[in-house]
């Protein structure tokens, strides 16, 4: 019997509640389609929304159309923080360089004296009365070392306070939200709309997803370890304007040594460091206000927390307006109560600058889409004769749309490795199951994968079992870097989407007891070991992550992942492929209108 997955056939199937569907029924998408993410002028979050109502595309939801009225008003105040940051960061640049030129003035003062051979006298008059009462409480010989140093770094720093003045302030930034809910509320959709439309508002801006997120945080992470290793390896890394001032190299040295102990000061705590980058665009300057998209919130394990929470407080502390969407509030995150203390100051930090939204609706949009996809089939099940026969005659007809040859290739990968590519043919690839969720590869390989190809062809996916759990933990975060960047997928599967995470006759996927107690480790390597030889775990998490996810957690993993895949088959979801997936932006972006870029487009019609 055939049984190819259409729309039509989960709602023949029961799936979909009936009582939900009927003839006037309007469907929820969960992303803003109908918007080219190039247009200049953008609608807004709310006016986007009930735009959507009127057409019919969107029923509507009170929850929805209440998020997307906080997202409107925060919009509307962004305009403002905009030009007071640009303002506020021409004062800092200006205060920052005043600073500077102090401080080297200073520093040239103080090796003048030491090349005499009377620093000793001059630096013990500057001084505080710190470093004596350190001598009173101490023997000399168990003073800590490096404790002169700090002195003189605190009292130059005092000094350049009196000299310049203090940092600037930063204008208060606008409130900004965290959206909570149910799989498939429209959370996404939701803060997808109000990215779009801050567009030509806002210079620096990013969209993350969690597994995104962590990975960049890792990698930044890893440079800066890497960076402080090789200048401290350095015995020579006096700088070029220490080099060419006429002292004694004695005094070049020692110059050179109070510049990396500042360095070190401020280089101490390394969160705060990759927080300022973590979302500045460096080529268009540091001016202006941030805005930071982060989707799907999760603590998964001690290192999210800690880096979340240093990550994230900072960027708050410093201004950045935060838009983020989870399925839990802020302070359920954190079920296991891991590092507590840290854990609740960083929710303290959200409640203070985020209102707080729940999208209360029970209904899950995704599936409610189905209804208008009847003629939509790119899920093939089960692995019999007719449906890889579908499968097959599919991908022939998108390869022969494509208009190349099948070839392999490899695509770059974060922490500079390279994936393989078996098949592939102008931003279409294919795999099996066995090779992208079977061998230690996780979200940064998949994120390669999404980045470089806008359709992806998956065969033989089995139905998911305690057997194979850490491939199912693969799949999920597969399935959710695809959805993120907009791919087109293709999948032969063994069962329906519904039943594929229901588990076999070899045992359930939803093994609570299990899942409560499970981590998988990286042997017994610090994390700091873990990050500087960049791995991946085998889990799909970033390097060295503990996947201690507890069986709740896996059950919103798996409800999103089912809720995503069907939603992928829509005619919706499908539509903006052209627009909102990376492959096609940059097309546009080198090739213009090229016969390459018509070949494309015409195999989405």
């Amino acid at each position: 019997m055939r049984r190819i997955l259409s729309i039509s056939s989960l709602l023949n199937q029961g799936f979909i509640q009936r009582r939900c569907l009927n003839a006037y029924f309007m469907i929820n998408a969960i992303r803003p389609y109908s918007v080219d993410l190039s247009s200049p002028n953008p609608p807004g979050p709310l006016s986007h929304y009930r735009n959507l109502v009127e057409q019919g595309k969107l029923q509507h939801d009170p929850y929805q159309e209440k998020v997307a009225l906080a997202l409107e008003n925060l919009l509307g105040r962004l305009e403002q923080y905009e030009k007071d940051m640009k303002e506020y960061h021409i004062k800092l640049a200006e205060w920052e360089k005043n600073r500077e030129n102090e401080h080297r003035r200073l520093l040239m003062e103080e090796v003048e004296l030491k090349q005499q051979g009377d620093l000793w006298t001059s630096v013990k008059d500057r001084r505080s009365r710190l470093l004596e009462r350190w001598a009173f409480r101490r023997k000399s010989q168990d003073i800590e070392p490096g404790v002169g140093k700090w002195v003189s770094y605190l009292n130059r720093e005092k000094k350049l306070d009196s000299l310049v003045g203090r940092r600037p302030t930063a204008p208060p930034a606008p409130k900004g939200l965290y959206v909570y809910g149910n799989v498939g509320s429209g959370k996404t959709m939701l803060m997808d709309m109000f990215y779009t439309a801050t567009n030509g508002i806002v210079k620096h801006r990013r969209r993350f997803h969690f597994h995104e997120a962590m990975l960049r945080i890792n990698e930044d992470m890893h440079k800066l370890w890497k960076n402080q290793v090789e200048e401290k390896s350095l015995q020579s890394s006096i700088s070029s304007w220490i080099m060419n001032l006429p002292f004694e190299m004695k005094a070049k040295e020692w110059l050179a040594a109070e510049e990396r102990y500042k360095q070190e000061v401020q280089m101490k705590n390394i969160l705060p460091a990759v927080a300022d980058k973590f979302l500045v665009d460096r080529e268009a300057g540091e001016r202006g206000a941030s805005i930071l998209c982060f989707d799907e919130i999760q603590t998964v394990d001690v290192f999210a927390i800690v880096a979340l929470s240093g990550i994230l407080s900072r960027l708050l502390s410093t201004g950045t307006v935060l838009v983020a969407t989870s399925n839990r509030a802020p302070e359920d995150l954190n079920q296991d109560g891991m590092q507590r203390e840290i854990f609740q100051k960083f929710v303290k930090k959200l409640e203070e600058h985020c209102e707080i939204i729940l999208i209360g609706s029970e209904i899950d949009y995704r599936r409610l889409i189905a209804q208008r996809s009847v003629d939509k089939v790119h899920y093939f099940w089960p692995l019999d004769g007719t449906a890889l026969e579908e499968f097959e005659k599919l991908w022939r007809q998108v390869i022969n749309q494509a208009g190349g040859k099948v070839t392999s290739n490899t695509v770059p990968v974060m922490f500079g490795r390279r994936l393989e590519v078996p098949e592939s043919c102008n931003g279409v690839a294919r795999f099996t199951f066995e090779y992208l969720c079977g061998q230690p590869v996780g979200a940064a390989d998949y994120i390669a994968v999404a980045k470089n190809y806008h359709t992806v062809f998956i065969s033989d996916i089995p139905a998911m079992s305690m057997r194979i759990r850490d491939k199912a933990r693969r799949f999920i975060t597969l399935i959710d870097e695809l959805y993120n960047h907009h791919c087109r997928l293709f999948c032969s599967a063994a069962s329906s989407i519904d039943d594929l995470f229901q588990g076999t006759e070899e045992g359930t996927l939803f093994d609570l007891e299990s899942f409560q107690f499970e981590t998988e480790t990286e042997g017994t390597k610090l994390r700091r070991d873990v990050l500087a030889e960049g791995n991946v775990s085998s889990g799909g998490a970033p390097a060295g992550i503990k996947a201690m996810l507890s069986g709740q957690e896996e059950m919103f993993a798996f409800r999103r992942a089912v809720s995503r895949l069907i939603e992928m088959q829509t005619p919706l979801y499908l539509e903006g492929v052209r627009s909102l997936h990376p492959y096609f932006q940059r097309d546009h972006r080198n090739f213009g209108n090229s016969s390459a870029t018509t070949v494309q487009h015409q195999a989405f019609q």
